[in-house]
């Protein structure tokens, strides 16, 4: 590496051109990211509760959403650092950032409040994935088919999980295998053996 100054990033100077603000952007792809990386580990430990006859099939919905959402951690990391950001270098740090403590459990949390913690979580992740399309629509192509296709799946877990809650039709359908991610495959490569 030379001491010479940086290379002009024209990927990046093209969206600053576009009015993207992508000091900003990439700080909403890192939260979304850290939201992403942590609801995966509370959903594994959330699984885990879902005991009984009840339990076992919201363990498979659970199941689904869980690796859906490794699949969503992935899909932008590429991005962020092709707009130049950095993930901090602490886990710690990156993990407080995604501002999920209410997904914390043990075994007495019933399978009423796994649900429950399971739509509130789906829920925020549609809110953050939309300002992200709402950001980038019609002047980041790239990143804007990362969150929309992000989107569309927590849109889907959202749907889910209101079913089993509120007992209201869907049109859930089970994957046909968990891991699937029907939007965000061709983003992320990790759970391609499954």
């Amino acid at each position: 590496m030379s001491d010479s100054k940086p290379h002009h990033v024209v990927g990046v100077e093209f969206l600053k051109q576009n009015g993207v603000d992508v000091d900003e952007l990439i700080e909403e792809l890192k939260k979304n990211a850290a939201v992403e990386f942590v609801a995966y580990y509370y959903f594994t430990n959330l699984r885990s509760f879902c005991t009984g006859m009840d339990g076992e099939g919201i363990k498979g919905v659970i199941e689904d959403a869980r690796l859906e959402d490794l699949s969503h951690f992935e899909s932008c990391i590429d991005r962020i650092f092709q707009l130049g950001g950095e993930f901090p270098k602490d886990i710690v740090d990156f993990c407080k950032s995604a501002g999920a403590d209410f997904l914390q459990s043990d075994k007495s949390t019933t399978l009423n409040e796994i649900l429950e913690k399971c739509l509130k979580a789906e829920q925020g992740a549609i809110i953050n994935w939309n300002k992200v399309c709402q950001m980038t629509h019609g002047k980041d192509p790239m990143t804007y088919d990362i969150a929309a296709s992000i989107l569309a799946e927590e849109i889907e877990h959202e749907s889910w999980f209101l079913e089993l809650l509120d007992g209201r039709p869907s049109g859930h359908m089970r994957r046909r295998y968990s891991g699937e991610r029907p939007h965000t495959s061709k983003h992320s490569r990790s759970l391609d053996s499954l």
